[in-house]
C-alpha cells in the first residue's frame, strides 16, 4: 500500500487493520508520534490528515490510503524548520516531560488552521481531550496564542 507521509509516498506491506501509528512508529520509523492509551481518549498519537487532526492509535491504515499524513516530524517541513505553534510551545516552555507534547502540537496546529485567533474557550474545547499528566495546560494554552499572535519567535501561524 502507498501512503503519502510527510510530503513522501512510502510503500508499506501493512494488514489493512494495523493503526496507523503502528505503521509511522514501526514500519516508517517516525517515532515522534506517541502511543498513549490505545484507546484514542489521551490524544498522544494525534496526527493529521488532510490537515485535520486524528488519533492514529485507532485508524486503521487501509482509511488513509490516498489521503495525506503529517506527522511532528513533517509539522514544520513547510515553514523551513519549526512550525510556529512549535516555535511558541519552546517560548513558553510548555514542556516537563514531553510525552504528550507532540498531540499536543499537532491538535493546537489543526486548531489554528480552522480558528485562527482562539479564544481561551476554543483552546480548552480543542485540546481538552489531549491530556498532560504534567498539568501544563495553562502554559499549552499560552502557546496557542502566542503562535496565534505570531510570536517573538518566529512569525504567524
Amino acid at each position: 500500500m502507498k501512503l503519502t507521509v510527510n510530503g513522501k509516498v512510502h510503500e508499506v506491506d501493512a494488514p489493512p487493520e494495523m493503526p496507523l501509528l503502528w505503521v509511522l512508529r514501526d514500519l516508517l520509523g517516525l517515532t515522534g508520534t506517541k502511543y498513549g492509551c490505545g484507546m484514542a481518549q489521551c490524544g498522544a498519537c494525534t496526527v493529521h490528515l488532510d490537515g485535520s487532526a486524528y488519533r492514529s492509535c485507532v485508524l486503521p491504515v487501509a482509511e488513509v490510503k490516498g489521503r495525506t499524513v503529517t506527522t511532528i516530524e513533517g509539522l514544520g517541513a513547510s515553514a523551513g524548520g519549526l512550525h510556529p505553534v512549535q516555535r511558541a510551545w519552546i517560548e513558553a516552555d510548555v514542556v516537563q516531560c514531553g510525552y504528550c507534547q507532540p498531540g499536543q502540537i499537532m491538535a493546537a496546529a489543526a486548531l489554528l488552521k480552522i480558528v485562527p485567533k482562539p479564544t481561551d474557550a476554543d483552546i480548552d474545547g480543542a485540546l481538552s481531550a489531549s491530556l498532560c499528566r504534567c498539568g501544563t495546560y495553562q502554559r499549552i494554552r499560552e502557546a496557542v496564542h502566542l503562535a496565534a499572535n505570531g510570536s517573538s519567535a518566529g512569525g504567524k501561524a
